[in-house]
């Protein structure tokens, strides 16, 4: 994709030989569309300084945890992930979820454990430093673009916006395109104007739910780049072979398209993403199977994007010399809570099939690659109901303002008993008729985060409930911790 400067592989060799006594793992947090993960990390975070219930992370099942807490991170230039303000959010009353992050952050957590090994134990307690790196899933869907021309992303991007789940959104910019020579004088008004059709086109995909093929994602978050000419380009249909003509409207395209992955897209990857150790990729896979066939299938291509990005491989000696390599990749499914406990595994399955089959697809080799169903937050309880003569599966929880389900509608501060509905047991009998469905199968509605407490009575932070954070922390650190 991009090769490390030599300066980058010294720095990236000190670090490791640093912190051979203290070891340092990177993990990467990233989430596609409404899929929770500032919620994840802070949930994350208060679990492991809280002494919270982790009873399948194996350090912490095997008593071996001493404790863990917060410490400065060692990047002085990144934003520091706001974890006091988001647990405030959390904790307020009522209770509110916290805004979405729209820039890279991160923040470390040390944790001070009890080796299995005989001569670490023997020099007393052993320490990892977790250092989470939180970064928009819009920027992680951009790293594609680095191994693409401008003429190769203007023809996939094109053909995406003529799909007939999105021309009718994209008909402003398409029906502007149709009328614009990209042999004609380059033109920065024209550029301008295609520019913010192409944005808003791709920002009512967003709204809509699409995950995928939402590149270049910086128009989307742009950030002090708003207006810079970075951002002032846009897909122009160019025949194969064919070299726009100098100082036309597609020889400067084609100019701002590469000075967007020089500028924005490269530095990325050179400086955050190719430090990584491990990444979880946070994903709505159940908004995607109850909005259809069009959700369903523009997932499954945001999934072979998002594994085309990564560098796989196992992180060994030789990763001094050609650079890190992240070597664990979990792919998480959020918001397990919205169903029954009969159906979190069928979600699990679900997203596993997902992965193997963009795995295939993106030729992906060396890196463990897992998949898991969650909820990092767990904002639901389970009950039941009876209608008619039949005992049903219901979630309790409060729905948030304006959800309806029904026909009833909530006002953001009752509780309720709601049955979703099930998912099928076979996965791939699931996955195909999601594939084809044109209606939800399910009954969903968003839920207000649950009323949580600081702290115990003896004074401690009270931990969060969760569905399988254990799992998903012991897939990413437990060898770290061995």
């Amino acid at each position: 994709m991009t090769d490390l400067t030599y300066s980058d592989l010294i720095r990236d060799a000190q670090t490791r030989l640093g912190n051979y006594l203290t070891p340092c793992v990177r993990l990467g947090v990233t989430g596609l569309s409404r899929a929770g993960k500032t919620v994840f990390i802070t949930a994350l975070v208060r679990n492991l300084v809280s002494g919270g219930r982790l009873p399948f992370f194996s350090a912490d099942a095997e008593h071996r945890i001493v404790r863990a807490y917060l410490e400065p991170q060692p990047d002085d230039s990144v934003p520091r992930f706001d974890y006091e303000a988001h647990l405030r959010d959390l904790l307020s009353v009522p209770p509110s979820w916290p805004d979405s992050t729209r820039r890279i952050s991160e923040l470390r957590v040390t944790i001070e454990y009890q080796s299995t090994s005989l001569l670490k134990r023997f020099v007393g307690l052993s320490k990892l430093h977790v250092d989470i790196v939180d970064y928009p899933g819009e920027w992680l869907i951009d790293l594609p673009l680095l191994d693409q021309d401008y003429r190769s992303f203007s023809a996939e991007a094109l053909a995406l916006a003529a799909a007939p789940e999105r021309a009718e959104i994209a008909k402003p910019f398409l029906s502007f395109l149709a009328g614009t020579d990209p042999a004609g004088i380059e033109d920065e008004q024209i550029a301008m104007t295609g520019a913010k059709l192409f944005t808003d086109y791709l920002r009512r995909m967003r709204e809509s739910g699409a995950q995928s093929t939402l590149a270049p994602g910086r128009f989307l978050l742009p950030g002090d780049l708003e207006g810079s000419p970075l951002l002032t380009f846009f897909p122009m249909p160019l025949a194969s072979g064919e070299r726009p003509p100098r100082s036309s409207l597609a020889a400067m395209m084609m100019r701002r398209f590469e000075s967007y992955k020089s500028t924005v897209v490269k530095p990325f990857f050179n400086d955050h993403f190719a430090r990584l150790d491990r990444q979880i990729v946070l994903v709505d896979v159940l908004g995607a199977l109850n909005r259809g066939a069009a959700a369903v299938g523009d997932l499954e291509r945001a999934m072979t994007a998002i594994l085309k990005a990564f560098r796989p491989g196992a992180n060994s000696w030789l990763s001094l010399l050609i650079g890190r390599k992240i070597d664990r990749i979990l792919f998480a499914a959020t918001k397990a809570d919205h169903l029954p406990a009969s159906s979190h595994d069928r979600l699990e399955a679900i997203l596993k099939l997902i992965v193997d089959e963009a795995i295939s697809r993106a030729e992906t080799e060396g890196a463990g690659v897992s998949a898991i169903a969650l909820a990092a937050l767990r904002a639901t309880r389970e009950t039941t109901a009876k209608q008619g003569g039949e005992i049903l599966p219901c979630l309790r929880g409060t729905p948030i303002q304006g959800e309806t389900i029904g026909g009833v509608t909530f006002d953001g501060a009752t509780e309720a008993a709601i049955f979703p509905g099930d998912l099928p047991i076979d996965a791939a009998a699931a996955l195909s008729a999601a594939r084809s469905a044109k209606t939800a199968s399910l009954e969903l509605v968003r839920f207000a985060p649950p009323k949580l407490i600081d702290t115990l009575p003896d004074g401690k932070p009270a931990a969060f409930p969760h569905i399988r954070l254990d799992r998903a922390l012991d897939f990413l650190v437990s060898d770290y911790l061995a």
